[in-house]
């Protein structure tokens, strides 16, 4: 069930590989210095302008290099801005307001944080609580693909490395995930199945 999420992270990061490979990407900051990571936005920059949704990175955002695999983090970053961008297509913003996800990484000495805002409708406080449990979705359901997987990933990736994921409500309207895993994260991460 998994796997389809993960098959699609993992292409984006190839796309966005080949994007960096041809073209200078200047609206991911230079100090998120790991090539996947930056792979994983640029693909995930593209995918968004199709949707009609603008995705931009956060000038302040910093995160280190990474040797070997950044598996998990991949796997957090990723679903979290497709759930984003989903709820975005689902659910235009007001009148007047371009659809838009922001994304800031941040690195310090005892966290790695990931926050992801959007402006679209929100998750109301009520389905807060079980938000992260599979199969829990905001989405109508349309028969087409499995609903609740993503974020359900993302809060178990999280709490497996001691970490925290939560959602609260945008300034302005929309939503706010944030994650927040304790130390850097280990290069040694794999790809959840």
């Amino acid at each position: 069930m998994s796997r389809r999420h993960e098959r699609r992270n993992i292409l984006h990061t190839l796309v966005g590989l080949l994007e960096l490979a041809t073209h200078d990407w200047e609206d991911i900051p230079p100090e998120i210095e790991d090539p996947l990571v930056r792979a994983l936005l640029v693909g995930k920059v593209m995918t968004a302008e199709d949707q009609g949704v603008r995705l931009s990175v956060s000038g302040c955002s910093r995160l280190g290099r990474r040797p070997g695999s950044a598996g998990d983090l991949i796997t957090i970053l990723g679903n979290l801005i497709d759930n984003a961008v989903d709820a975005l297509a689902g659910h235009p913003p007001a009148a007047g307001d371009e659809p838009r996800v922001e994304v800031r990484l941040h690195e310090r000495e005892s966290v790695t944080e990931l926050r992801v805002a959007d402006n679209g409708p929100g998750v109301p406080p009520e389905r807060r609580q079980w938000i992260f449990i599979e199969g829990a979705s905001t989405k109508r359901h349309t028969g087409a693909g499995h609903r609740g997987l993503g974020l359900a990933l993302v809060g178990r990736l999280a709490h497996e490395r001691d970490g925290t994921v939560s959602v609260s409500e945008r300034a302005g309207g929309g939503a706010v995930f944030t994650v927040r895993l304790p130390g850097k994260v280990s290069s040694g991460e794999r790809y959840a199945s």
